[in-house]
């Protein structure tokens, strides 16, 4: 497998808005589409596109916030991989991909994310890169999970 994240661009945002997930998972995260135009709202947020090779395979959304203070939070707040995709590692393998690429652009000590707890595919695979969760709630009531860094 080759990894790699693209920004996404006016030439691969239609092929990003188009990723499918399977029909059970489509109230776990927001529509790529819906992202992207988040993002284009929110300075804050990051969007990419996932690569393996030259096939995209997924998207994910990232971002820092000043907030709380002193120190504000990052967040990896969406990822999804196309359906086509799912249940051959890619998930785990970008996730970690990203962790990497996101700790150097920003010089953060903890990596934030929230998920549904019954989306249980996703935190098994969370908890094993090393999330574990805070006890504390998002907006949206999902848990809150945290990634230490060093």
């Amino acid at each position: 497998m080759n990894i790699h994240f693209e920004t996404v661009t006016p030439k691969n945002r239609k092929s990003v808005e188009d990723l499918c997930l399977f029909p059970e998972q489509i109230n776990f995260i927001e529509s790529a589409a819906d992202c992207l135009k988040e993002a284009d709202e929110i300075s804050q947020w990051k969007p990419v596109a996932i690569y393996n090779e030259c096939n995209l395979i997924g998207f994910a959304m990232y971002g820092y916030f000043n907030e709380p203070l002193p120190y504000g939070e990052l967040w990896l707040d969406r990822i999804l991989i196309d359906k086509k995709y799912q249940k051959k590692g890619y998930g785990k393998i970008a996730i970690s991909a990203l962790i990497q690429k996101i700790t150097k652009e920003y010089a953060c000590k903890k990596i934030y994310l929230s998920v549904y707890d019954i989306n249980k595919t996703a935190i098994h695979i969370y908890q094993k890169i090393g999330f574990y969760f805070n006890g504390k709630y998002d907006t949206k009531g999902e848990k809150i999970m945290v990634y230490d860094v060093c």
